[in-house]
């Protein structure tokens, strides 16, 4: 099956590339590197994985970048993640995950893709409600970022009504794993893991108590895998309904680095710093619906994945 994955130089979609390269797929990766590391897929390229380096805002780039290489099916992976920035710059943000997402969709309907998996959010399109959140709950995003996605998923539904598109929108709890950036701005869990090598506090914005569910990435590559093969449309929660405090976090991966017999636990004692703006306080999904109609279940556990994570950083 011909491919095409944005964003697949990246943490999410460049495992979402392994798991087609492992379905016998022919892929084609758009990245256009900003956060993205060819590192990431450097091994798909020796299996044959092509790369093309371009900006998904760049309509005319995605025009010719699917009429030459007629997919079936486009994962997009590609977009704006930083919700600070997105309070600051909420142009730029909605320009990628807004824009960039119309231009591949218009792609899509004019060279006959057959499915459209759409990488959305969890917890920013939510905001502020009781957990677990289902798909039917209030839509209530506290920043730019939560409603570029909620806005990009209209599109992909209204593309599925007017042009007979076949999209899905997976909306993704919080995802972890290896090949995330420990020195970046996303990822509590891999910043926390690279403090933790280095021997460094960890930073807690808050009071800690804010929760998240936390989901491993190879749980989310295999749910976006089966969305592919899926003629379900709409949202579709990906996570595993558990939820987790940021400081329960910090006790969770000290205690694994207390079983793996490291003496550097006990300085990994929280520095607490102001909250920030736009982020939810509570943030947990109900996974059912995708269980019920996508086969899906979130296998990996926390402190399983916590071990993968952090020995993939060693």
């Amino acid at each position: 099956m011909r491919t095409l994955v944005t964003g697949g130089a990246g943490f999410i979609g460049s495992h979402v590339v392994d798991s087609l390269l492992e379905r016998g797929d022919e892929v084609v990766v758009v990245d256009d590197l900003s956060t993205g590391r060819d590192s990431n897929i450097e091994r798909a390229i020796e299996m044959g994985v092509t790369l093309r380096v371009g900006d998904i805002r760049d309509a005319d780039f995605v025009d010719g970048l699917l009429g030459s290489g007629r997919p079936e099916v486009v994962f997009h992976f590609a977009g704006h993640i930083d919700v600070r920035v997105s309070v600051s710059k909420p142009g730029l943000d909605a320009g990628v995950n807004v824009m960039g997402t119309i231009n591949l969709l218009e792609a899509a309907r004019s060279y006959g893709v057959r499915r459209f998996v759409f990488a959305s959010t969890g917890g920013a399109i939510y905001g502020e409600g009781a957990p677990p959140l289902a798909e039917d709950a209030p839509i209530r995003p506290i920043s730019p970022y939560g409603q570029a996605k909620y806005s990009a998923e209209g599109y992909c539904d209204l593309y599925r009504r007017m042009h007979g598109v076949s999209t899905i929108n997976l909306r993704l709890g919080n995802i972890y794993g290896p090949r995330q950036d420990p020195l970046g701005e996303g990822g509590v869990i891999a910043i926390f893991c690279g403090k933790l090598i280095s021997g460094e506090r960890p930073v807690v914005y808050g009071d800690g108590r804010q929760t998240r569910d936390y989901v491993y990435i190879g749980d989310v590559a295999k749910a976006a895998l089966l969305a592919s093969e899926s003629e379900a449309h709409g949202a579709y929660n990906v996570g595993r309904g558990e939820e987790i405090s940021v400081l329960k976090l910090v006790e969770r991966l000290r205690a694994l680095d207390r079983k793996l017999g490291r003496p550097r636990c006990s300085s990994f004692d929280p520095v607490f710093v102001p909250e920030r703006k736009g982020e939810v306080r509570r943030s947990v999904l109900d996974p059912a619906k995708a269980r019920a109609e996508l086969g899906f279940e979130a296998d990996t556990g926390l402190d399983e994945g916590l071990r993968r994570t952090l020995q993939s950083l060693e």
